[in-house]
């Protein structure tokens, strides 16, 4: 009879039926150890099968047992101190511990992107650096202190640099596709010539739960991983699936994670009980050493169970039954590990029992120092890593210009380098700005829908993918998640990733891949890991209503509410030649996460005032020029009968409309172009209003939720909130078809209208 098969359930009890079931899963070890009879086999060697036939050594046993071990009390200290307030995250790994033989079977230099059931996995993957503490770490972390290795006491997060195991708050599948980016990216690194960080033949590591796996985010990675396959290109990712039965309080139906996993053709699935050491080590194995050998992506059906409910505040006995309780509680993989100790002699009841106790000791001795530790309290010490910025070296970086020879060679001589070409629109000069930036970061890579071959909707990307090929432009499937995945993944892996975005409308598919994921790693991890990234996306509106709300979205709110990201909005084209640069430069000495937002109405726009005019052109700027973060253009800067702030599509019809008011009436009109919406400049907001008679702020985003409201508050908030200001915005409406477009959205006549309503100054 096998260990598992041979464990009991108990009759119940009235401490059975005690609310705290924490402190029956501690008694029932005990007691289960206590109590224990079996026959005692011969102690084996260290290099031994821990029981006859397990692929599972003495060795290997002993150490799993103390992860698992190290993981328990963590999770029985976390119940007892959270009532105190000394500790902040109760959310177990109890009943997940089987979890440490997937670390103990991968290698430190795998980049692990962990369920948050994970502490025997961490325990365990501390064995390969000697000198760590996976028990002080943990507390730290628990206690939310300061000196937390991974996220400085931001965030309970399992982490660690030195480890690879990159921090996250991903709790519903969100970190999938940056897992499957990251493994596709270890496979495409040597092909560009870039020096991975990580040996070349890492896998990505990525746990969840059963529940999880039926989110649409992880779909959509499993999805793309199939995709991938199908095409025979290597993506070694290993998805471990740790199946416990229940998300929360809904139970998964039973043998669903395997008819839902098992027959996916270009998805190797294996099993494997996390339950028991000595049979499921062997399968944990042949998953791993699949996924390493094949550079396939590999699913392994880890069984677990869940022990002391989802966290400390379910009170499973409030909607279990207490013999479901029972049951479940009597399946605790620490039960099966302590008789597999006990049958194979390797440790006695007083030896087993002792070490248990020493363990919890540990715990609560590190959570008292841990407590003890200084905690963050200072508003510029919580925010330091989220958004560095370091001005001289950006800006150097943004002006470096050691990449001439290249330039040559891919324009085609002196005389086709852009510069040396006529005046030309948004389109062609993002283009060119492009392929300068491909010549100066060779480890930069672009990628979405059509940008290859076809160059993009609107042929930004023209001729990209002749210039550097196929390994540095190419072409996704239709999933904008797995595309930003994909950027997290390349940058994970050190290299430049600008991902396209086909229009802004779509970015809402998929935008907690850059809120709840890119943006925040810096943050959680302290500055540790950092996934730059330039995210292209064409927007706004002002299109004659072709296409409607779809490829007409003002929705700026959506980038604007992310913490930590950069958002540029160019008016012109030299000026989006100028911003890439510093986005870049940006990327690459801070490791900021940006969004580029490029107004779809202005890419070919040639007239300013009347059609013929070529007021919309400009030249090409050298490549020693970029802009600083929060730079605006001025327009006619020492005009201050009425400034106009704006940005994007706003700016040529604000000097339009600037033109007309100046002929009825006399003032003199000033256009700020902001360009930079987010962080937006206070400061040089402020500057700009100081001294104006009179402020319109024109804003296409929507009445209730654009860029607007942000600038007028930092022109009150700089005292100028006695000057009279109008806004001019567009509706709280989605975008219709057609001419229907323009009634929503702003017109150089609303702006018209809106300096005849104020009031001249008395």
């Amino acid at each position: 009879m096998s260990v598992a098969t041979s464990l009991k359930i108990p009759a119940i009890t009235a401490r059975h039926r005690g609310l705290n079931r924490a402190d029956i899963c501690d008694q029932n070890f005990i007691e289960y150890v206590r109590d224990w009879e079996g026959r005692v086999r011969s102690a084996p060697q260290t290099d031994e099968p821990v029981l006859p036939g397990s692929a599972c050594t003495a060795a290997d046993f002993l150490d799993l047992f103390e992860s698992q071990l190290i993981s328990r009390h963590l999770d029985l200290m976390a119940r007892v101190l959270r009532v105190r307030n000394k500790v902040f995250y109760t959310i177990g790994s109890s009943g997940h511990e089987g979890n440490a033989m997937v670390a103990r079977l991968t290698r430190h230099t795998d980049p692990a992107f962990l369920h948050y059931r994970s502490g025997a996995f961490m325990a365990e993957r501390f064995r390969k650096l000697p000198g760590m503490d996976p028990v002080m770490d943990s507390a730290l972390s628990f206690a939310a202190s300061k000196d937390d290795p991974a996220s400085g006491g931001r965030h309970k997060v399992w982490g660690s640099k030195p480890l690879w195991v990159l921090p996250q708050t991903s709790t519903i599948a969100s970190h999938l596709p940056k897992a499957l980016g990251t493994a596709l990216a270890i496979e495409q690194a040597p092909r560009l010539g870039h020096t991975l960080p990580i040996p070349v033949d890492s896998i990505a590591i990525c746990s969840f739960g059963d529940a999880s796996s039926n989110h649409a985010t992880a779909q959509t990675a499993f999805n793309a991983a199939g995709w991938t396959s199908y095409q025979k290109l290597p993506a070694p990712v290993l998805f471990v699936c740790e199946d416990n039965g229940i998300g929360i309080s809904v139970k998964s139906p039973g043998g669903w994670i395997e008819r839902n996993f098992s027959e996916r053709r270009d998805l190797d699935y294996f099993q494997a009980d996390g339950l028991d050491l000595a049979s499921g080590y062997a399968d944990v194995q042949r998953a791993v050493e699949h996924c390493r050998r094949t550079r396939r992506p590999t699913f392994l059906h880890l069984r677990t169970t869940r022990i002391m409910g989802h966290a400390g505040t379910d009170f499973e006995i409030e909607w279990r039954s207490i013999e479901e309780l029972v049951r479940v509680e009597a399946g605790d993989p620490l039960l099966r590990t302590a008789a597999i100790a006990l049958e194979s002699g390797l440790l006695g009841k007083d030896e087993l029992l002792a070490r248990y106790e020493t363990i919890r000791a540990n715990c609560f001795a590190a959570a008292d120092e841990a407590d003890r530790r200084p905690k963050l309290e200072a508003l510029a010490e919580i925010i330091a890593p989220l958004a560095p910025y370091t001005p001289s070296a950006v800006k150097a970086e943004a002006e470096r210009n050691d990449y001439s020879d290249k330039r040559l060679d891919v324009f085609g001589g002196e005389q086709k380098l852009p510069e040396n070409l006529p005046p030309r629109h948004m389109a062609i000069q993002i283009n060119q700005a492009l392929h300068d930036l491909f010549c100066k970061y060779p480890e930069a890579l672009m990628f979405g829908e059509d940008i290859a071959q076809k160059g993009g909707v609107y042929t930004v990307t023209k001729g990209m993918h002749k210039a550097f090929g196929n390994k540095r432009v190419f072409n996704t499937l239709l999933d904008e998640t797995i595309i930003l995945g994909l950027a997290q993944g390349y940058a994970n892996m050190g290299m430049l990733p600008i991902p396209e975005i086909q229009y802004l409308a779509y970015f809402h598919n998929a935008c907690d891949q850059i809120r709840g994921e890119a943006a925040s790693l810096q943050f959680f991890s302290n500055d540790q890991y950092r996934n730059p990234m330039i995210v292209r996306i064409a927007g706004l509106g002002y299109q004659k209503g072709f296409g409607g709300h779809f490829h007409n979205d003002n929705s700026m709110t959506a980038l604007r509410d992310i913490p930590g990201l950069v958002v540029g909005c160019p008016s012109r084209g030299d000026d989006a030649a100028m911003m890439l640069r510093t986005l870049a430069a940006l990327a690459k000495v801070d490791g900021r996460v940006s969004v580029f937002l490029e107004p779809i109405a202005l890419y070919m726009t040639k007239d300013l005032h009347e059609s013929g005019d070529g007021q919309w052109l400009f030249p090409y700027p050298a490549t020693d020029q970029a802009l600083t973060l929060g730079e605006g253009r001025v327009y006619a800067a020492e005009a201050d009968d009425l400034v106009i702030f704006s940005y994007g599509n706003g700016v040529p019809m604000s000097l339009r409309a600037a033109r007309t008011i100046e002929a009825a009436r006399g003032w003199k009109v000033r256009v700020v172009d902001l360009r930079w919406l987010v962080p937006l400049n206070e400061v040089f907001i402020a500057e700009q209003a100081r001294g104006a008679r009179r402020i319109i702020v024109v804003d296409e985003g929507r009445h209730s939720a654009g860029v607007g409201e942000g600038v007028v508050t930092a022109i009150v908030e700089a005292g100028f909130g006695a000057i009279p200001l109008q806004r001019v915005v567009g509706a709280d409406s989605f975008t219709p078809l057609a001419g229907a477009a323009l009634a929503v959205l702003p017109a150089d006549s609303d702006i018209v209208s809106a300096a005849a309503n104020l009031e001249p100054l008395h």
